[in-house]
């Protein structure tokens, strides 16, 4: 077929371009080079900038024409996140989130009493990944003259701030090769270092900024660790270490497979909560979902970002799953959907969260990394079938939005049934789940699952001036929450960008996502 005139001109724009950039240039699928020359330079011209926008675009549009894109309903999802960035842009700059109802700033207590602009740095990579130029430079402008988590008030969580502020940032230096971003993202985790100050290691929860001093959450299990939030930093301290040489980082999770490696686990499964102070666990409640989930994501992605050289974690990973399997793994009785079902002390309580749909996507991962024909087989399967179960939870509701958890009983099953369960706040783990299977099966149904979520979205969800989560996913029309969550266009929109676009955009070859989806690149073989 040959090229029309605007595909022409794209093509010698994009030719002229990659001779002015010359080596400096270095696609989604691999590790970028500085692009600054000097180490530590804040400063990167517009004109660099563009060209690298250029450059993505002409990508983008050799992918649409040539690989397996669905350009309008990619295109599609570009809007959306056009729509909820720009009335980010108009009602709430500078603050963590928008309350798009209201027409104004929003700030969850994660990130204490300060103005920090969460959403910009969770939207940086998104930007960038899907071409937006002028919104991209506006947050990167945030970043380098403005942010600055010092002047945060209040304790901080380490969790949130190491997955969205340090690892956006992460993600943004090995996407453009820009050291400010880096350095950002370093002077962020040495801010959390004194969290870490532990007999065991186990970093303590929340950090105040401004002092250093570290505490627990008060309500997590008399003052515990939460297996999530420890669990999930590995990824962002590990690369750390590797593009600074600064072992520090590394170090600091080195202490912690330590600690977790040795401490003894009830039936081979890691409760939720652990004793910063005495390695042991406090309660024996274990979940896939909230408190437990990213722990698992991230032993495994640990292995694939390492380039398989850390089998440690893959060994850790692979007996973790197995106790899970072998013990919360279920069926249920009228049409057969597996599901996870959590542990509190004795009793087996049937209920899987939306958090846990992730592990749909874990599972695809895992099939395209594991090495026996049976292994991959086996994964697949259980990501299949729950990546099943969870649209099953979408299409059972009036809005066909899932809720935040939902249970089976013997009248019920993919239902949330307490009224504290019902709710939506944008959550991307469904669909999370249905990019990775499609990634790895090429099975259109998840795509035609993703554009009836976006489609639901786009009905129950979009408001005059963003997006907000509703209240009650079975009641139509639905009642909006006011609040646009920054990891609407950190998670939710990339993994729906990325299900239409071609799969040379991110490669999951060469780019492991952290669980705020932030990419991270994969350790390259010399």
């Amino acid at each position: 077929m040959g090229l029309r005139l605007w595909e022409k001109y794209i093509l010698l724009l994009g030719l002229a371009v990659l001779v002015v950039v010359g080596v400096s240039f270095v696609s989604f699928s691999s590790e970028p080079e500085s692009l600054n020359g000097a180490s530590g330079s804040a400063k990167i011209s517009r004109d660099i900038i563009a060209r690298k926008a250029i450059i993505h675009n002409f990508v983008s549009s050799v992918n649409a024409s040539s690989g397996n894109a669905d350009v309008e309903k990619r295109d599609h999802v570009r809007g959306m996140m056009q729509f909820a960035w720009n009335n980010y842009k108009k009602y709430a700059w500078g603050a963590n989130e928008l309350k798009p109802i209201s027409m104004m700033g929003h700030s969850a207590s994660v990130f204490g009493s300060g103005r920090s602009g969460a959403t910009i740095v969770d939207a940086l990579d998104t930007l960038f990944i899907m071409g937006l130029l002028d919104e991209y430079a506006d947050a990167r402008q945030f970043v380098v003259d403005e942010l600055d988590m010092r002047t945060a008030r209040g304790d901080i969580s380490v969790f949130e701030t190491n997955i969205r502020f340090v690892g956006g940032l992460l993600s943004a230096h090995a996407l453009t090769g820009e050291e400010a971003y880096l350095t950002k993202a370093q002077d962020i985790a040495d801010l959390l270092i004194s969290a870490f100050d532990t007999p065991t290691g186990i970093p303590l929860a929340l950090v105040n900024m401004r002092t250093g001093r570290a505490n627990n959450w008060a309500w997590a299990s008399g003052g515990c660790s939460i297996l999530s939030e420890f669990g999930s930093i590995e990824l962002e301290f590990n690369y750390l270490s590797r593009v600074t040489r600064n072992d520090t980082y590394s170090k600091k999770i080195e202490r912690i497979r330590k600690t977790i490696s040795e401490v003894d686990k009830p039936d081979g499964l890691y409760p939720n909560f652990i004793n910063p102070r005495t390695g042991r666990w406090c309660q024996k409640h274990v979940s896939v979902g909230a408190l437990g989930d990213s722990f698992y994501e991230y032993l495994l992605k640990e292995y694939v970002m390492s380039g398989k050289k850390d089998v440690a974690a893959k060994k850790l990973y692979d007996e973790a799953i197995a106790a899970l399997e072998a013990k919360l793994l279920y069926k249920s009785a009228q049409n057969n959907l597996w599901y996870f079902a959590e542990m509190k002390g004795s009793r087996v309580e049937h209920k899987m969260d939306h958090l846990a749909c992730f592990i749909a996507g874990l599972f695809a991962l895992q099939s395209a990394n594991e090495e026996s024909t049976e292994a991959k087989a086996h994964a697949l399967e259980l990501a299949t079938q729950i990546g099943n179960t969870c649209h099953e939870s979408y299409i059972r509701t009036a809005t066909k939005i899932g809720p935040e958890s939902f249970r089976f009983t013997t009248d019920a099953e993919a239902v949330a049934i307490r009224s504290t369960e019902k709710y939506y706040i944008l959550r991307p783990e469904v669909v999370e789940g249905w990019f990775y299977l499609w990634r790895v099966t090429k099975d259109e149904k998840y795509r035609e699952w993703a554009w009836a979520a976006i489609e639901a979205i786009e009905k129950h969800c979009r408001s005059p001036a963003g997006y907000s989560g509703i209240r009650d996913v079975y009641q139509v029309p639905a009642e909006q929450d006011d609040v646009q969550q920054s990891f609407l266009l950190s998670e939710t929109l990339k993994y729906l960008y990325l299900i239409f676009a071609d799969d040379a955009v991110i490669p999951l070859d060469r780019w492991v996502f952290n669980t705020e989806a932030h990419p991270l690149p994969v350790v390259r073989s010399e």
